[in-house]
């Protein structure tokens, strides 16, 4: 599963890299799909501040869309900027917040 997510990231560098060198710096936050395989789908989200979040989706899921995902990200960024916005919350320090938790659990679902 690793060797998927340093591929996926590395593809995050080469989008991020690309938009750069085009005419003026108007990023689309939203990365899309970076790595599909058989069993997963790999999408990206970049911050202005290069902070890089990744949602890995299993790939049997057809039920969730583009703008889905998006929306996801969006949830997951405000929650992260309410965390680096809290004054006793230590930039490099591993996130330790409920509401933070409570956004990502909401996102996971488990099969079994």
């Amino acid at each position: 599963m690793s060797a998927f997510l340093h591929t996926s990231l590395d593809v995050v560098e080469e989008k991020i890299s690309a938009v750069g060198k085009s005419l003026g710096d108007q990023r689309e936050l939203y990365l899309g799909l970076l790595y599909p395989t058989e069993d997963y789908k790999v999408y990206g989200y970049v911050t202005n501040s290069k902070v890089k979040f990744v949602i890995v989706v299993d790939s049997s899921n057809t039920s969730l869309r583009d703008n889905e995902i998006r929306s996801m990200f969006r949830k997951l960024h405000n929650s992260f900027t309410d965390v680096m916005c809290n004054p006793f919350h230590n930039p490099g320090d591993p996130i330790q917040s409920k509401a933070f938790d409570g956004i990502v659990s909401g996102m996971m679902v488990q099969t079994g």
